[in-house]
């Protein structure tokens, strides 16, 4: 009973490392070839390759085996690094100023005790 259950929860990881690395895979698709090169990545097409074989090992192997956490990492270096630059290289993403200055806190402009 006890080795059931813990074979539908790696499952679930398992479906869930796999979303992950999909969701990596088409938001590396839909990116322009040029940002890559603009936020000094390595290449689309890099990338694309992969992501799709991270996929397919998350597909073919079992959560156990080191292929899909090599995989897990490969998606998590896209997530964590490539995909920011990314998003800053084409006006996307990163912080959003809307005027102010560099004193204003969270709750609008701090005057200095005053």
């Amino acid at each position: 009973m006890l080795v059931e259950g813990f074979g539908e929860v790696l499952s679930w990881v398992s479906v869930g490392l796999l979303l992950f690395t999909l969701f990596a895979l088409i938001d590396a698709a839909v990116r322009r070839e040029d940002a890559y090169r603009a936020a000094d990545k390595q290449s689309k097409p890099f990338w694309l390759i992969i992501l799709a074989i991270a996929a397919a090992v998350n597909i073919f192997f079992g959560i156990l085996s080191f292929l899909p956490v090599l995989g897990l990492i490969a998606t998590i270096v896209y997530v964590v690094d490539v995909r920011p630059a990314l998003r800053q290289v084409s006006g996307r993403g990163g912080p959003r100023r809307r005027g102010g200055s560099s004193s204003d806190g969270p709750y609008g402009r701090y005057n200095g005790g005053r």
